[in-house]
């Protein structure tokens, strides 16, 4: 009520006196003075339009300003309480006038206004002055606008665009270029006059440049803005040895900065159901969203919200060069998880490179050191099992030589079992039912698991289809399997010989309920010697022997196991040689 009756003091005086020339210019040092500052360009506008509304006493006003091929619109009316209540329109078009426009009198208004801004105006009529303004002191009196009786008022507090009488239409030129238009508006008859609407011109002008100026510097300021936080992105991605989680989190934080509002800007990054987020980030309506797409696949999403309401620009409250910011941003994650993926990959290569190269070299020497071996193992074991045979040996001596006895024929299986890791004992398949196998050989392991207090479970498939496979060799792979569990679980345990079925193999699954082992003890488990037992408890060549079987068969083996909770082999042998073998009968 005190700004109604300020307003009535300072429009009667005004009405007096009218405004003067020097007040015009003050106006226009103030709208230079604040376009210099660093601010939103709607929060620039919101200011320009106040300072307008304040000195010009009008009821409502309109700036429209050219951005791209759009117009940028925002309105302020004088509401019935006496406060100002601004707002951001849409974006506007010509073809759109008639939709944006909330009653015909607002329509009719926007098809003048354009033709101002166009040009297409006739400067010898009484309302136009020779710059392209339009002024009238009553609306009901153009032509250009049908009568129709005025409402009082509206839900909201404002004024129907019918209710007022007096309008100026100013284009904001620079060089000859319209690159909008300054609507002002009075409920007053006449409250604009002619030697006012040329003061208001020369202001038009500045407030041109300033907008113009502001508009630069506002695009300058996002450009760097976005710069600088694609340059942090790089630097980040950049970070010998980082964790990928830990690049992403660094990456998130560089959003805030970024945005129109910091101080209201969250920030989240989603990938593979991973979520690095800034602190406090909560789901909002008002938010931007770009897809990370990585090799063709969408793994995950950049989100950015404001946690306050603002007014809607080119995406919702958001700008277009953040629509371009968040897309770009997007597609540098996705960079980043493709060349981390690669490295990793390549990683695993090499691995398994090195792996290949350590089992060729391994395989010739172990060849080599075979052949040397078995000759001089078979003269040490002949010649004690002469020895004794002699009848007047001492008992210690006989046990001595039992004992030279037992330690070459573990060495001569360990021998076998380089010549088999060394591929030097070609495989001898024939047709057998895996079943078969697996009862016949653990009928020489059950005693050893009952000593151990070992539950044995047998859980084999009827009707399991015959396979090609060498018997001796596949015995060694069961045999392999079920003494690796049983010193697996020293403390007793139970242990499950499986066997299943699908179209393309067949399956042999044995599982223990021992001590496990941790990844980095799996990821070895196939190398030649490796092995966790203590010395003259293994040879560290047992499941080497079990893979290269396996592969040998065209087969393979899965392991998985847990820390405590037991450890599972499956052999997988594959149908088809079967079919192979029929075929080339």
């Amino acid at each position: 009520m005190a700004m109604n009756k300020a307003k009535l003091e300072y429009t009667a005086k005004a009405t007096r006196r009218g405004k003067r020339a020097e007040d015009f210019r003050a106006l226009s040092r103030r709208i230079l003075r604040g376009s210099n500052r660093s601010v939103p360009r709607v929060d620039y506008l919101r200011e320009v339009s106040m300072m307008l509304m304040e000195f010009s006493l009008s009821d409502a006003m309109e700036l429209w300003v050219k951005e791209d091929h759009d117009y940028f619109r925002c309105r302020t009316v004088l509401c019935l309480a006496g406060c100002y209540h601004f707002q951001v329109m849409s974006k506007l078009q010509f073809k759109e006038v008639k939709k944006v426009a909330h009653s015909r009198c607002d329509e009719n208004i926007a098809r003048l206004a354009w033709k101002i801004i166009q040009g297409r105006f006739d400067a010898s009529l009484s309302s136009f002055t020779e710059k392209g303004s339009f002024w009238t002191g009553d609306l009901k009196k153009t032509d250009f606008l049908p009568p129709k009786t005025a409402e009082k008022g509206r839900a909201d507090g404002s004024w129907d665009e019918e209710d007022y009488k007096s309008l100026a239409l100013i284009p904001l030129m620079i060089s000859r270029e319209n690159i909008g238009v300054l609507q002002l508006k009075s409920r007053q008859r006449n409250f604009f006059t002619k030697t006012e609407l040329k003061h208001y011109e020369r202001v038009a002008e500045t407030l041109a440049l300033t907008l113009v100026n502001q508009q630069a510097q506002a695009a300058l300021r996002e450009r760097v803005k976005e710069l600088t936080c694609l340059y942090g992105i790089a630097k980040a991605a950049e970070r010998p040895g980082a964790p990928l989680g830990e690049v992403l989190q660094s990456i998130v934080e560089l959003f805030p900065p970024a945005w129109q509002y910091p101080e209201i800007t969250h920030g989240r990054i989603i990938v593979d159901e991973r979520i690095y987020a800034t602190p406090g980030f909560l789901d909002s309506d008002q938010r931007q969203v770009a897809n990370i797409i990585v090799s063709g696949e969408e793994r995950g999403m950049v989100e950015v919200v404001y946690s306050e309401k603002k007014p809607d620009l080119f995406e919702g409250p958001f700008l277009k060069e953040e629509r371009s910011l968040i897309n770009t941003i997007a597609r540098q994650v996705a960079l980043i998880i493709e060349r981390r993926e690669a490295a990793e990959d390549r990683v695993k290569l090499q691995d398994q490179l090195r792996h290949a190269d350590r089992l060729a070299t391994i395989g010739q020497l172990a060849a080599g050191v075979a052949h040397e071996l078995n000759e001089p193992l078979g003269n040490i074991l002949g010649f004690a099992q002469l020895a004794q045979k002699g009848a007047e040996i001492p008992d210690q001596t006989r046990q001595d030589v039992e004992k030279i006895i037992n330690a070459s024929l573990y060495a001569r299986e360990v021998v076998n079992k380089l010549k088999l890791f060394a591929r030097q004992t070609p495989p001898q398949k024939t047709q057998l039912d895996l079943n078969k196998l697996i009862e016949e050989g653990l009928l020489f392991l059950e005693s050893r698991c009952a000593k151990a207090g070992i539950e044995l479970v047998r859980s084999l498939s009827p009707n399991l289809p015959e396979i090609t496979a060498d018997q001796g060799q596949l015995h060694q792979v069961l045999v392999n399997l079920v003494v690796n569990s049983i010193q697996a679980m020293p403390e007793g345990g139970k242990l499950i010989i499986r066997t299943a079925a699908t179209p393309n193999h067949v399956s042999l699954i044995v599982e223990d309920t021992g001590t496990g082992m941790n990844h980095e003890v799996k990821r070895k488990i196939f190398i030649p010697f490796f092995t966790t037992k203590d010395v003259n408890e293994g040879t560290g060549l047992g499941l080497a022997v079990v893979d290269g079987i396996v592969r040998s068969h065209d087969g393979s083996i899965e392991v998985e196991s847990e820390v405590g909770q037991g450890t599972r082999f499956e052999v997988q042998l594959p149908l088809k040689q079967r079919q192979k073998e029929q075929e080339s009968e």
